[in-house]
């Protein structure tokens, strides 16, 4: 691997973004690398994370690709993209990322396709495409539009304006936030969390969750009756159930930890 680099920490597989020289913009060749090891991840672990090393996590596109390409050639590398980052949000194991530095353009993209968002307060996040004559093409449109929602991403894609960690927050783009240089550990340590869950359970979360949003309620609310009796005939299940019901598992905690 040239442009990223890979380790496992017990459960968890950690793919890390290293183009420093070019703030781990998203090149042809890296993305070719990231769909590799997403199949090596699901092979190897039960969730993953995604990060970026130096002062950035992606600053998008690479665009000297991009202007080189024809229409037709930019239509099926937009479709390569929707292709490796749907086997993020669609795959066999759960993802998180986390952020600092610039999370833009294509980077944003990134992050809106995994399913937890952690970002320390470095973070800044922009899509500046409107400014560079392009229109998003690695799934924001759908993706990081039904994160924040479709008049503060028409915002930001007007304007070119960047946004800090606190109001990506507050917008619903990231899940939580931390101190500078402590999104990675937090992100590892969700993600041990998630890898400790029923591989049925994390199946039906991320695949069932995303099509029933799609869904009419009355067909989403089948939907999910068909998922819940589904997953709860797993031996796992049973075998979690049965724990708990028998106290040798812990209940749910308030927030920081007391009973």
């Amino acid at each position: 691997m040239t442009h990223l680099n890979y380790e496992i920490r017990g459960d968890v597989a950690l793919i890390g973004l290293n183009r420093t020289a070019k703030r781990n913009a998203i090149s042809d060749a890296l993305l070719e690398e990231l769909d590799a090891l997403i199949t090596r991840a699901e092979t190897e672990a039960r969730a993953g994370v995604i990060h970026g090393h130096g002062d950035h996590f992606c600053a998008g596109l690479d665009l000297g690709e991009h202007v080189r390409k024809t229409p037709f050639e930019g239509v099926q590398n937009s479709r390569r993209w929707h292709a490796v980052f749907g086997r993020l949000q669609m795959g066999a194991i759960p993802w998180f990322a986390a952020l600092h530095g610039a999370v833009v353009g294509g980077g944003l993209e990134l992050a809106s396709s995994v399913h937890v968002r952690v970002a320390d307060d470095s973070a800044f996040f922009a899509l500046p495409e409107g400014q560079r004559g392009i229109f998003v093409g690695g799934g924001a449109s759908v993706r990081s539009a039904r994160l924040m929602g479709v008049a503060r991403m028409t915002d930001l894609m007007l304007t070119g304006r960047s946004i800090d960690a606190a109001t990506a927050e507050a917008w619903g783009l990231v899940s939580l936030r931390t101190p500078p240089g402590q999104a990675l550990d937090r992100a590892v340590e969700l993600a041990a969390q998630a890898a400790g869950n029923a591989q049925m359970s994390n199946y039906a979360i991320i695949h069932a969750l995303p099509r029933i949003a799609d869904m009419a309620s009355g067909e989403g609310l089948f939907v999910e009756s068909i998922v819940s009796a589904f997953t709860a005939t797993s031996p796992e299940a049973e075998e979690r159930l049965n724990a708990f019901l028998e106290k040798r598992a812990a209940k749910v905690a308030r927030p920081g930890g007391a009973a």
